[in-house]
């Protein structure tokens, strides 16, 4: 027989990790991912960076959308090094390069639910929503282990990403000299884990780059193939 204090004792063990856990859902149309490719030694990237960060404001975020800053390091060498680029995020564009998504590699370059959005140079601040249907994507975060579910249980890859929100740069030198640079959304570190629908991972430690607000965002696309099939996200504390 349990006595009464020991199923005090269970529900004292039991409530603090449901107290910390995180869960995100997404429904069963695709979630929109805005990825914005960009670069503080590109002098054409700050209004798309400006663009980016107004996002936060907007009704639906990480609910019907999650937007992505992939800081490229292409531009690195002429004169400004970009603090939060990666050799990784210049290699995704040019993966959608290759596969015919992206006509060229450029900054400031907009993919919005995998393939090229040039509207936005045309003074477009709106994309159509996606009405695809793309199956259920369920995380659950708690510190800094996440399990993750996906209704296709095909051969896929999971994507968790640290997004570091409030990021300000003083730039001393290139294209952008002399002006400070806020960012949001910036992608500060990318977990990959192959898979068939089910995933149990532990994260590195979340980033300190600086960020006021960190947050995640959490997607899966087929093994064989970087476009995104669904994604959830939110800000984690």
């Amino acid at each position: 027989m349990r006595s009464a204090s020991g199923c005090l004792l269970v529900l004292m063990l039991v409530v603090p990790f449901a107290a910390h856990a995180e869960q995100w859902r997404s429904g069963d149309s695709r979630t929109d991912v805005v990825e914005l490719f960009t670069s503080e030694g590109c002098s054409s990237c700050p209004p798309a960076d400006r663009w980016l960060s107004s996002l936060k404001d907007r009704p639906g975020l990480f609910e019907e959308f999650i937007p992505l800053a992939f800081h490229v390091d292409y531009w690195d060498y002429i004169g400004w090094k970009d603090p939060y680029a990666s050799s990784e995020y210049s290699q995704r564009q040019r993966q959608y390069a290759r596969d015919g998504q992206l006509s060229q590699v450029y900054t400031p370059g907009i993919v919005i639910n995998s393939n090229e959005w040039r509207q936005w140079f045309r003074g477009k601040r709106d994309w159509q929503r996606s009405d695809e249907k793309a199956g259920k994507l369920v995380a659950s975060l708690d510190e800094n282990r996440i399990k993750v579910s996906y209704e296709d249980k095909g051969r896929n890859r999971l994507y968790v990403a640290y997004l570091g929100m409030g990021l300000s740069t003083e730039v001393r030198a290139g294209e952008n000299r002399g002006k400070k640079l806020a960012h949001d959304f910036v992608v500060l570190d990318v977990t990959t884990v192959p898979g068939n629908g089910e995933w149990q991972v532990k994260l590195p430690g979340k980033p300190d780059a600086g960020q006021e607000r960190t947050a995640l965002a959490v997607w899966v696309s087929a093994d064989d193939s970087q476009a995104i099939l669904q994604a959830v996200g939110g800000y984690i504390e």
